[in-house]
This record gives structure tokens, C-alpha cells and sequence, in this order.
């Protein structure tokens, strides 16, 4: 006998892409994390919101616009980030207010957006068709095998550029490249989470991980793990809870990482306090 969740065929869906989403957020996440970078997904989800806007007033579709607007900023930001950081993180702010201004502004006189605003804000899983559903396999599959083959360049280039520049590593490609895996993962996670809670599906399970973690791959592992199971729980709680997907979801990680924040807390103050209640071993000289 199913579960009542798995009795329907839009739930059955949702939980899929919420397995794909939850995998491939995290894994894109770590590096944004390592170079402290953390906001850009949530930047990205601005400039994405005027793609969809054009999309919904014009009747083309919405998703792949918001890929190509959301494609060329990550690849413009990049470059100008590499010709120096003020003038890239000026750029940066710059394209993502205006993105979230032409979108909003866009919407506001397009036919029919106050019904399809709220599910790319918030996100609408419920709503996922079955090509959405390869649409999500044919995109995200890709990201996940990619990174997973180039994690340790990725990694190096993330913690230390100018020591990847010396060794003779093409940087700028490495940061082009993950630019545009994240711009892939906002717009195509937008469904499951929404533009304005992807962000921390990318990084609140990366920073969960690393809250225990002792290396960088079990910190990838742990992330991976985390995001799978608060985007699934997520999913099912706002089934039985009746509360909207991508906010539940997002709460769900907030409180794990709580949670495992709070337990490590707790483990290290009780192992300062054992370390403290351990009697010195009496020296040679007295025994």
C-alpha cells in the first residue's frame, strides 16, 4: 500500500526534482561558499526575475529566457570581476537590482502575472509537469557530473586563485564555468524553491556540513546529503502542512542547521569540560 504522498502523480514529481534540486544546489553551493560568495545565487534569482518577465508579457517561455538573461549576467559579472573586484561588485549590484526592478516593473503590465509571480518568487514544485521533470534530469545531471570531475580544480581555484594562477591554471575559465553552473542551478531550481529561497538552498546545507565536517569532501558529501533530505522533508511537510514548498523547505534547513550548530556547541563545551576534569599526571620528581 503506498503512502498517501505517492498516491498522486504530481507529488510523485515533486519529490523527484526536489531529490534533483536538493543534490545539485549544494554541490554548485560549496564553491560560491569558498569564495565567499554566498549572496550570488540569491543576485542571480534577481536577474533571472526579469527574464521571467519578459517571458510571461511576451508569451515566450519564461524559464529559458530567465536561462539566457540569468547566463549572460553570470558571464558579464565574471569578467568584470576578474578586471577588479570594486568595479565587479559594483557591476554586481548594479545588474541584480536591475533585474529585480525590470522584472518587477515587466510583470506589473503583463497580462496574467499576478497569477504566475508567486510561483517563480516562491516556487510551485506541485505544478511540475513530466518534461519539466527531464527538463530538470537533462540540465542538472550535467552540472552535478561536471563538478564532480572537476571539483578538486574548482576547489583550488575557489581557495586560492593566485596560487592557481601561478601553477599555471586557466582561473578565469574555472570561474566562468562555475558562474554559469550557478546561473543553470538558480533558474532551473526557481520551480522547486522559488528566485528569492534559492540562495539558501545553495548554502545553508554547505554551511550546515561544515559546521562538522573535517575535509572538504566530507563537507561536499554532508551538504549533498543535508539538501536532499530538508528539500524532500519540505516537500512532504507543506504536503500534510498545507504550507507553501519552497518556504518549508527553506525552514526545514534553517533548523537542521540550528540543530547541528547547537550539538556541536554542546559536544565542544563538553569536551573542554572533561579535558579540564582529567588530573594532571604527577611528574617524575614527586613520584
Amino acid at each position: 500500500m503506498w503512502p498517501e504522498i505517492l498516491q498522486f502523480d504530481f507529488m510523485r514529481r515533486a519529490l523527484l526534482a526536489a531529490v534533483l534540486i536538493g543534490a545539485a544546489a549544494p554541490t554548485v553551493g560549496i564553491f560560491l561558499v569558498q569564495r565567499r560568495l554566498s549572496l550570488i545565487g540569491d543576485g542571480m534569482g534577481h536577474v533571472a526575475l526579469a527574464g521571467v518577465a519578459i517571458g510571461v508579457a511576451t508569451g515566450w517561455a519564461p524559464t529559458a529566457v530567465a536561462l539566457a538573461f540569468a547566463l549572460t549576467a553570470a558571464v558579464g559579472i565574471e569578467l568584470l570581476r576578474h578586471r577588479g573586484r570594486t568595479a565587479g561588485d559594483s557591476a554586481l549590484a548594479i545588474v541584480f537590482y536591475g533585474g529585480i526592478a525590470v522584472g518587477v516593473v515587466t510583470l506589473s503590465k503583463a497580462p496574467g502575472a499576478a497569477v504566475s509571480l508567486p510561483g517563480f518568487l516562491f516556487g510551485a514544485i506541485t505544478t511540475t509537469s513530466e518534461a519539466d521533470l527531464w527538463a530538470l534530469t537533462a540540465l542538472l545531471v550535467p552540472t552535478v557530473a561536471l563538478v564532480a570531475a572537476l571539483r578538486v580544480r574548482l576547489f583550488a581555484v575557489a581557495d586560492d586563485p593566485e596560487w592557481s594562477a601561478a601553477a599555471g591554471m586557466p582561473v578565469l575559465r574555472y570561474n566562468i564555468l562555475l558562474a554559469v553552473l550557478t546561473s543553470i542551478t538558480v533558474v532551473v531550481a526557481m520551480r522547486v524553491v522559488g528566485l528569492l529561497l534559492v540562495s539558501a538552498l545553495m548554502i545553508v546545507p554547505n554551511a550546515t556540513s561544515q559546521v562538522v565536517a573535517r575535509s572538504f569532501r566530507a563537507a561536499l558529501g554532508g551538504a549533498i546529503v543535508i539538501g536532499v533530505f530538508c528539500s524532500v522533508g519540505g516537500v512532504v511537510g507543506s504536503f500534510y502542512l498545507a504550507t507553501p514548498s519552497g518556504a518549508t523547505i527553506v525552514v526545514l534547513a534553517v533548523a537542521v542547521f540550528g540543530l547541528v550548530w547547537a550539538g556541536a556547541t554542546l559536544a565542544r563545551v563538553a569536551g573542554a569540560a572533561m579535558t579540564l576534569q582529567v588530573p594532571a599526571t604527577p611528574s617524575a620528581d614527586h613520584r
